[in-house]
């Protein structure tokens, strides 16, 4: 090994080469093409991201409160809220059904990803539920000359319960029981999936900005016919909003895509003078074992093979 990979890297791509865990996720192409913010933001404040693409606009629920006014609950954020609806729609996929539960079975898949579930984890866990749950988002695609825009809550229905756990406000919190997908993301996520191996999102699963570069490195790859140059520019757009300087972002991109391949061996990227120039790659899961893992409805070839 090179002396100069950073330790958090050959960590991650040893862990995930030792792994024998076979289990497929999968997720909607649109999350491949953007993402929610990393850090948490004001709860009143909406979220937008854009890339050449797809604009990604997600505006905060609001929660009933005894004084008469809703209080805003905040978009989602963090490594939690994306491993959280990473399990939504894994699930909803594995079992061919939109209601999802999000008792036992979340608990067992966060052990499973070596994610604590006890005390303040815990409480982090139910908070980021609840603001997936109540949000509300809008994906406007572009392909050609045409837009489409898609509005949709990510959750029709949601079935709470009281937990033993308080707000920082002294209130009784709220979990999240079991949640039904809404019919038109759970279209959207049949017909567009993007198949992941949670061997590589467990190695990562702390790191919001590695997940979703791992999440878009398995979604654009194995689908191009030649190399293909991304500038920094259309980068800082959709991973580093969260950093003013592009200076600071390209340094701290520069670790998080090694991160990203650290798990993602088959990945071939190059940096160039104004960016990465992405190359056709095979994808993290090989046809045959997407095939076998996916609903009979989901089983399309990929391109190229994998481990």
């Amino acid at each position: 090994m090179r002396s100069d990979i950073p330790r958090d890297v050959v960590e991650a791509a040893a862990g995930y080469l030792a792994s024998e865990d076979t289990e497929i996720g999968y997720l909607y192409s649109g999350w491949a093409q953007s993402a929610l913010p990393h850090r948490r933001l004001p709860d009143e404040q909406a979220w937008q991201v854009q890339t050449d693409r797809v604009t990604l606009v997600v505006s905060p629920g609001h929660r009933p409160s005894q004084e008469g006014a809703p209080t805003p609950v905040g978009v989602p954020y963090g490594s939690r809220a994306r491993l959280i609806l990473l399990y939504l729609q894994s699930e909803a996929l594995r079992t061919n059904s939109r209601e999802v539960e999000l008792g036992r079975t979340l608990h067992a898949w966060l052990r499973r990803l070596e994610i604590p579930i006890g005390g303040k984890a815990m409480q982090v866990v139910r908070d980021q539920a609840e603001r997936i749950s109540r949000c509300r988002m809008s994906f406007q695609i572009r392909q050609g000359g045409r837009t489409g825009l898609v509005n949709q809550n990510i959750l029709d229905t949601s079935m709470f319960v009281d937990s033993e756990d308080e707000t920082p406000s002294g209130q009784a919190s709220l979990f999240i029981e079991t949640a039904t997908l809404s019919q038109s993301f759970y279209d959207q996520l049949r017909a567009h999936p993007v198949p992941v191996e949670e061997a590589a999102v467990r190695q990562i699963a702390n790191n919001s900005m590695a997940l979703d570069v791992y999440c878009w490195l398995a979604y654009r790859l194995h689908a191009l016919k030649e190399d293909t140059p991304v500038s920094w520019r259309a980068l800082h757009q959709q991973f580093g909003r969260a950093v003013a300087r592009q200076d600071h972002f390209r340094a701290h991109f520069r670790n998080v895509l090694q991160l990203a391949i650290g798990v993602y061996p088959e990945a071939q990227v190059e940096e160039g003078s104004n960016g990465l120039i992405l190359k056709p790659s095979r994808p993290p899961v090989t046809p045959k074992v997407h095939s076998a893992s996916g609903p009979k409805s989901m089983q399309r070839p990929l391109i190229g093979t994998s481990r």
